[in-house]
């Protein structure tokens, strides 16, 4: 008997394998044998519109799956949008500026013996645009194979003579309106690409630094507790001490003017000098410093403290700027002396 008659099993023109290696480029060309991306334009071209406007990958390499990820979910909502009844319009692009680039073209140069520096500038620019148009087509061609859907004949790219262009035009107008200013920003320098590095092409080593106290001698007090007092501040990095410019402290925060009365073996402070500290953080800190006895001479909130000028710690070493206290909601007593030290240069 044969029991392959007696189950009942649907019948599907479905084959038993997938064969998908060769099924879905014979998809693909059927798509755009019929160009299916016009036929579901004119189809919705009174629809509503639905824009995605596509953040663009690099063009300087191959596809990984960081570029599946994103351009696939991409396409699983332009198609979910024009199922819905939406003028699902998808203008792929590619950014094609940028320093990842240009280093690519100066391996070749590295490779050949030649010096950048010695490239007339429009040869070099003009071999940063052929790198990025070719990438440009094997990426376009490796996202068609993934089955995205998208305006692949007509996309954007930055480096197109019409957008860029049009940012001058922008910029024009901006400074025309009197909306462009030039300010004061610490910017990272690569002294290898002599030039600004914009904080994703920022790559950070791991440093432990020596943490410093220091004291800054008061120069004109708010408060006439503070004559003849030095505020004492802790860093993480000391390093960042040339470019101090001015202190904060807590306006609630409570404060201790203290005078130094007993001393360990190695303190570097004297017996009578005046401190000044968050009241909190007293035990904390003249244990630290070899400070074994004090005095309480004060106790004053921020706010008495603020406006307060110093001397800079290199003071008589070329040092010699005024460094004011300032008030900010962003001092706390969780560590430190209660006083944050602010060096504007390097971001702190």
């Amino acid at each position: 008997m044969n029991y392959k008659e007696t189950v009942f099993l649907p019948r599907t023109e479905f084959p038993m394998r997938g064969g998908l290696p060769k099924k879905e480029p014979e998809i693909l060309a059927g798509w755009k044998q019929i160009d299916i991306y016009r036929k579901l334009r004119e189809t919705r071209k009174d629809a509503e519109l639905f824009v995605l406007h596509d953040g663009p990958p690099y063009a300087n390499g191959q596809l990984h799956i960081g570029h599946a990820l994103n351009k696939i979910l991409k396409d699983v909502i332009n198609r979910s949008q024009s199922m819905l009844g939406k003028n699902a319009n998808y203008v792929p692009g590619w950014d094609c500026h940028g320093l990842p680039i240009e280093w690519k073209i100066e391996e070749q140069y590295r490779k050949k013996g030649k010096d950048k520096d010695e490239v007339p500038v429009k040869e070099f620019r003009q071999e940063c645009r052929d790198f990025a148009a070719h990438w440009l087509d094997v990426q376009s061609e490796e996202f068609q194979r993934l089955g995205v859907l998208g305006d692949w004949d007509d996309p954007y790219t930055t480096m197109a003579f019409g957008a860029e262009a049009t940012i001058a035009a922008e910029l024009g107008r901006i400074l025309m309106e009197g909306s462009l200013y030039r300010g004061a920003k610490p910017v990272m320098w690569s002294p290898v690409e002599k030039t600004a590095l914009a904080e994703a092409e920022i790559e950070y080593q791991d440093h432990t630094s020596v943490t410093i106290y220091a004291r800054f001698a008061v120069k004109t007090p708010s408060h006439p507790a503070l004559e003849g007092a030095n505020i004492i501040i802790w860093t993480t990095t000391p390093w960042t001490m040339p470019g101090n410019r001015a202190m904060a402290c807590g306006a609630d925060i409570d404060y201790s003017v203290l005078r130094i009365t007993g001393r360990g073996e190695g303190a570097l402070a004297k017996d009578g000098d005046v401190i000044c500290l968050a009241t909190e953080l007293v035990d904390e800190v003249t244990s630290a410093i070899g400070i074994t006895e004090t005095e309480t001479l004060a106790t004053l909130k921020g706010t008495d403290i603020a406006g307060t000028i110093s001397l800079h710690p290199m003071h008589g070493h070329g040092y010699e700027h005024d460094v004011p206290m300032l008030l900010a909601d962003y001092v706390t007593t969780d560590q430190g002396t209660g006083f944050v030290h602010i060096a504007p240069g390097h971001g702190v």
